[in-house]
């Protein structure tokens, strides 16, 4: 009792004459406790409402804002003065006044800002920020898809200009990103990936013009040989991405001769036209491949011994893709024999894979730190055998599809692969035995089971006894797991992030309750589980306030009283699928006082009535993405979703009918045979 009289004491004279510990702190040490209250941005708006003091140090204290709307910008500017870094990602209708309002407000303090993904504003906005904001050293402006040239030529003002990405602005030309090149001379970073009307005019003066530039990314250009001689002349330039360049091939890459001599990364995917002569580039002469870490080679040209053979020589080369590449056993032989040890390898959807040829490849790579090998049908025991005996140093393994192999391979990944923090053994034979070895590996904060039939609560009992530190989990329609073993895992793996229990259909709201106590959970898939309803849906409410994305799609049992909690306690939710629950006219528009909410998926809801619909529709201000049914699309008027759709809403119909579930083991089957077919 004494104690608790000096609490309320202190408590006390924080109120009227600032006499408390706080008082003696310079705003220096403030400004450090504050940084650890990152987790939860409900805790900095706990503490600013302590007191007059407390509410204007975190004021000056925050330097990033991510509003939820455009009309709130000039309130949260006016509370915030001090800001560097903008997101605008949840604001869809970015308008000039927007932006010249923010201008205006942030003047030189303003570094970074993130505009990807709104429309609605012109050259004018952007001029604003470029002459009132001299500091901006980023901006982002991806999927920007109406923004053009005359827009575009405003960033030039930009002086200071650092980072600027443009990835799918697909209406700027050469002109615009000239514009750029001439104003911008300090950019070290910029993204053209997907700007089909930029070709070797634009990307060549930029290269001549911004000599700073250390990533480029030209993804999917229409660019030639052309350009190329000038990005190679960039003598800082580390990361260069050309993948889906078409125009690129083998006498292109001769230039890597001589220059990029600081290039570290190099992404030529899906460059069909690029073999083995031109990656020599890489090895003749003086060029680029010094200091080479990493080399993307996916959907490209076979793997042969004329390939690796090229690559041999480089003596810093540590990560290799080759995704969905032809492999042969004399390419990955060679790869294996090499001086250099990798690091990180991809074989993701190389189908030719085999036991012999994995081996072969990975005996002398016994540092590597990440194997990916998802899809690789042919491997077997052996290799399992043989990567946990080389590589046991392994800290991520991803296996999905790894069908030959049998459950007891799965053991000894756990055996002799103990420093693994992330595992995808998805749609594997692995059983309960498999999974308890798994779980030694003390490190695991990313799990994934989905489609692994043989296991059961009793295997997924030992994640929570041994995985503390697991932040993901993925059982999609594991259907031997039932509310023990989510208990198990809930009360064993307190950091838990995001979980997937869709279509395991013993989940009851039992499991919900447990997982309740997972305060960091801000993902939950439970899609197809009809035992869960109301109930276990409230607690998750109520328990998990950083809860983002929620898929409740076929929860049948779940109605209007499950959407009560939602949307009194869940304010972070961003995107929820309500797809043939119970939900009605009531519950959907409850939703509507989750001011973060902006993808909402509502097919065959049978209690929805057009009138409901469009009351929630039109309450529901933050949204930007609504799938919905067809048949609404003639039953509420065109003016509504005009309206809707000048607010940043797009929507996305669909036409599909009710289909019966299959078990289980008919679905893994069918799903089998298109990959095949595939």
């Amino acid at each position: 009792m004494k104690r608790q009289r000096t609490i309320v004491t202190f408590n006390s004279n924080m109120n009227n004459n600032n006499n408390h510990l706080f008082h003696f702190l310079s705003e220096e040490i403030i400004f450090i406790i504050l940084d650890f209250l990152n987790q939860n941005p409900i805790d900095k708006k706990a503490f600013s409402l302590a007191c007059k003091s407390f509410y204007a140090i975190e004021a000056k204290h925050r330097k990033k804002l991510k509003p939820l709307r455009s009309e709130h910008i000039p309130q949260v500017l006016n509370r915030y003065p001090y800001v560097s870094h903008i997101d605008l990602t949840l604001c869809p209708r970015i308008t000039d006044t927007s932006l010249t309002t923010i201008s205006n407000a942030c003047m030189s303090s303003l570094r970074s800002i993130d505009l990807s993904g709104s429309n609605c504003f012109s050259g004018t906005g952007l001029l604003s920020l470029a002459v009132n904001c001299k500091n901006l050293v980023e901006i982002n402006l991806s999927n920007a898809t109406e923004l053009r040239d005359s827009a575009v030529a405003a960033l030039a003002e930009a002086k200071n200009l650092e980072n600027l990405w443009l990835g799918r602005c697909k209406q700027i030309t050469d002109m615009g990103v000239g514009c750029i090149a001439v104003g911008c001379r300090k950019l070290r970073l910029i993204s053209l990936k997907w700007c089909p009307g930029v070709g070797d005019l634009g990307v060549g003066l930029l290269a001549v013009k911004c000599k700073d530039i250390r990533s480029l990314d030209l993804s999917y250009l229409p660019i030639t040989d052309k350009c190329l001689p000038s990005i190679f002349k960039l003598q800082y330039l580390e990361d260069l991405v050309l993948e889906g360049c078409f125009g690129i091939d083998d006498d292109s890459l001769s230039g890597l001769k001589h220059g990029c001599k600081s290039l570290k990364k190099l992404d030529i995917s899906s460059c069909q036209n690029i073999t083995h002569v031109g990656l020599s580039s890489l090895t003749s002469g003086s060029g680029s491949g010094g200091f080479l870490e990493q080399i993307i080679l996916s959907h490209g040209s076979p793997v042969t011994l004329a390939l690796a053979d090229s690559l041999k020589k480089l003596p810093m080369l540590q990560s290799i893709k080759l995704d969905d590449c032809p492999v042969t056993y004399a390419g990955l032989k060679a790869i294996g024999n090499w001086c250099a040890s990798l690091r990180e390898l991809s074989l993701s959807k190389c189908a030719e894979v085999t036991d012999e040829s994995l081996s072969s490849l990975l005996t002398k790579h016994k540092d590597l730190r990440k194997l990916d090998i998802t899809c690789c049908r042919k491997i077997t025991y052996a290799s399992i055998d043989h990567i946990t005996n080389s590589c046991t140093a392994l800290t991520s393994l991803r296996m999905e599809s790894c069908t030959l192999v049998p459950r007891e391979a799965f053991v000894l990944i756990g055996q002799r692969c103990q420093f693994l923090e992330e595992i995808d053994i998805t749609d594997n034979e692995v059983d309960d035995e498999g999974l308890k070895s798994i779980c030694r590996c003390s490190n695991l904060s990313s799990l994934k089971l989905g489609i692994c039939l043989n296991i059961t609560d009793e295997g997924v009992a030992n994640i929570g006894m041994c995985c503390s530190k697991l932040v993901e989990l993925d059982l999609y329609r594991c259907t031997g797991i039932s509310d023990s073993g989510i208990s198990a895992v809930a009360s064993g793996c307190p950091g838990l992030e995001m979980i997937n229990i869709a279509y395991c259909k013993d989940i009851t709201d039992s499991s919900l309750i447990s997982l309740s106590k997972c305060s960091s959970l801000n993902t939950i898939e439970s899609r197809g589980c009809p035992l869960i309803t109301s109930l276990g849906l409230a607690a998750i409410a109520v328990g998990c306030k950083q809860l983002a994305k929620l898929d409740i799609k076929k929860c049948s049992s779940i109605d209007d009283a499950g959407m009560i909690p939602l949307a009194h306690f869940s304010q972070n939710l961003r995107q929820i699928n309500l797809s043939y629950s119970s939900v009605t006219d009531v519950g959907l528009l409850s939703l509507a006082s989750i001011s973060c909410l902006q993808s909402l998926t509502i097919l065959h809801l049978k209690g929805l009535s057009p009138s409901g619909l469009a009351a929630a529709l039109l309450a529901c201000r933050g949204l930007t993405k609504v799938k919905l049914q067809a048949t609404f699309k003639t039953l509420l008027p065109h003016a509504l979703f005009e309206h809707l759709e000048a607010r940043g809403c797009v929507f996305q119909w669909r036409d599909k009918f009710f289909r019966a579930e299959l078990d289980p083991q008919c679905w893994k089957i069918q799903l089998e045979d298109i990959m095949q077919m595939q």
